[in-house]
């Protein structure tokens, strides 16, 4: 960019900003909400003076907190963040596995079905999503889940119940996944089990259903994020033979 080009930041509408040297555009910057009401901001620039206006601009447009997700060996793109007032606030693994590691067979436990998707009472599902949620955000904080990027009504954090497969120990519903089909790999975007049944199997009947299914419809790979922190997590999916294929950065300013 020439020095004695002035750069202006502009809104373009209610998520998009646009940084102009003259009439050239030379950065951008959007916003999304997440159904559980965490906003996500980005900046992709094509000059680097342009990152640090839309930055401010931005953070004075919206009300905190703001959150923002980096690729964890991007340490340039970490630090522009930082400077903007961002500071790290959730470190996952992004892991690959292969859904016919055992065979297309689903982790029989004891004690424990799993209702195939789509298939669980409604009614009890959202319930059952409330009290995950509750737990969650009472233990270590709905933000150390990986982020939701399917859109919803307000409010409701229930991305679609046909995509949860629902566990159920001693009649109860006892935990969830929730698996995304796209083009490429699907995603399990979300395996959590109830406190008091935790230790119980619960968590390795679902996944391995998870993947036995998509195994059975032909896909072949899915991936997940899982927080660096959760021991626990992590050492299920490895187990399924889960390979750590990269890690992201959550930031947050708040």
């Amino acid at each position: 960019m020439n020095t004695n080009t002035e750069l202006i930041v502009e809104r373009v509408d209610e998520t998009q900003w646009q940084a102009l040297a003259g009439e050239t555009v030379v950065g951008s910057g959007d916003v999304s909400t997440r159904p559980d009401g965490r906003r996500f901001v980005s900046i992709d620039v094509w000059d680097d003076a342009a990152f640090a206006p839309l930055a401010e601009a931005m953070v004075a447009a919206l009300p905190a907190p703001l959150h923002t997700l980096v690729g964890g060996e991007d340490a340039e793109l970490t630090a522009r963040w930082e400077r903007a007032g961002f500071v790290p606030e959730r470190r996952e693994w992004e892991y690959s596995l292969g859904t016919g590691a055992f065979g297309g067979t689903e982790e029989v436990v004891r004690g424990v079905t799993v209702l195939p998707a789509g298939t669980a009472d409604e009614a009890r599902l959202r319930e059952l999503d409330g009290a995950l949620r509750g737990e969650v955000e009472a233990e270590r904080g709905w933000h150390t889940m990986p982020a939701e990027l399917r859109c919803g009504p307000p409010g409701d954090t229930l991305v679609d119940p046909s995509l949860y497969a629902v566990a159920v120990r001693d009649g109860e519903y006892a935990g969830l996944v929730r698996v995304v089909r796209g083009r490429g790999p699907a995603r399990i975007g979300l395996l959590a089990v109830r406190a008091e049944h935790r230790g119980r199997g619960v968590g390795a009947a679902l996944l391995g259903h998870a993947l036995s299914e998509l195994d059975g419809a032909g896909v072949s790979r899915a991936w997940a994020e899982v927080d660096q922190s959760n021991s626990a997590a992590t050492a299920l999916f490895e187990r399924f033979g889960a390979e750590r294929a990269g890690h992201t950065l959550q930031l947050v300013r708040r």
